[in-house]
């Protein structure tokens, strides 16, 4: 099963890299590349995606990267600039991961299949919900669940919690098909679903590991589609993209070897520390956005 899983990566990897290297060739001939400096996309893309790799995300470092470096893409590209760069590392990610973790075969495609269907389905409920609500439970959410892995981490030991499962069963499965179909529907309303897959993971007692191949294979499954669209549609920046691609695609085998090869309770530590990171993000995101209400309600 997991074979299966791996084959259609690999085809969706091979759908997306044949339409997007073609049309970078394409736009090159016709010197429609732009501007951008493509060296500086790939260093931004080796170390974005290499904190990805260790459960980050790319995303937001990839913006704040883009500001810093003044990398002069238009904001109305940047959604398309993301998903593009970010497709071919992810899909290595989750090739890499599912292959060197070892995951029961009927969790890992049994929660990868629902946050792709979550994606889908619950786009239209999600889309109408209030962001900033959701932003705030969530950041509340996940500030709870790093504090409880801190104290449940076997060098603290003051509760007990987690646990070394590679797979679900039972009512655990049910509960894990529901909850990744939840956070497949919450990326669409732009919440990650990184962190909060390694909360679930740990609050149905598996093992730290085995939320890098759930996670990232989630998502794997899911941007190149929306990528396809975004080139069909030029809404990205290609030069920027590619860079970031090249970049990024060395980043993901450096970080993974690290992953890989981290010790136990030394990797809880940085799951800890990514939860805790996401929740600080996603709570000045709510106030953010709840400060802005303020202004307009008041101008």
């Amino acid at each position: 099963m997991v074979t299966i899983l791996r084959g259609l990566l690999i085809a969706f990897g091979a759908l997306f890299g044949g339409a997007y290297v073609k049309d970078y060739a394409k736009s090159r001939k016709q010197n429609k590349l732009g501007e951008e400096n493509i060296f500086k996309a790939i260093g931004i893309g080796l170390g974005t995606d290499f904190f990805d790799t260790l459960g980050i995300g790319a995303f937001a470092p990839t913006i704040a990267c883009l500001k810093v470096f003044k990398q002069n893409v238009d904001d109305r590209l940047i959604p398309g600039t993301l998903n593009v760069a970010h497709t071919i590392p992810v899909i290595i990610e989750a090739l890499i991961f599912t292959t060197v973790i070892k995951v029961d075969p009927v969790t890992l495609l049994s929660l990868l299949g629902a946050a792709v269907l979550g994606s889908y389905i619950g786009a239209g409920i999600i889309s109408k919900m209030d962001e900033r609500k959701i932003q705030l439970v969530m950041g509340i959410a996940l500030a709870i669940t790093a504090v409880l892995m801190l104290l449940s981490h076997p060098s603290i030991n003051l509760m007990p919690g987690g646990g070394e499962e590679t797979g679900l069963t039972g009512i655990k499965l049910i509960a894990g098909i529901i909850g990744n179909f939840i956070l497949g529907a919450l990326m669409t309303a732009g919440i990650g679903l990184y962190a909060p897959c390694m909360a679930m993971v740990y609050f149905l007692g598996m093992s730290s590991k085995v939320a890098f191949p759930i996670m990232m294979g989630s998502c794997a499954l899911l941007m190149p589609v929306a990528s396809i669209k975004f080139i069909k549609e030029e809404a990205y920046s290609r030069k920027t993209a590619m860079g970031i691609t090249i970049g990024g695609s060395i980043g993901v085998f450096i970080a993974a070897f690290l992953v890989g090869n981290m010790p136990m309770n030394l990797l809880k530590y940085l799951v800890i520390l990514v939860i805790a990171y996401t929740s600080i993000q996603m709570l000045k995101s709510a106030l953010k956005s709840k400060e802005e209400v303020n202004e307009k309600l008041s101008a």
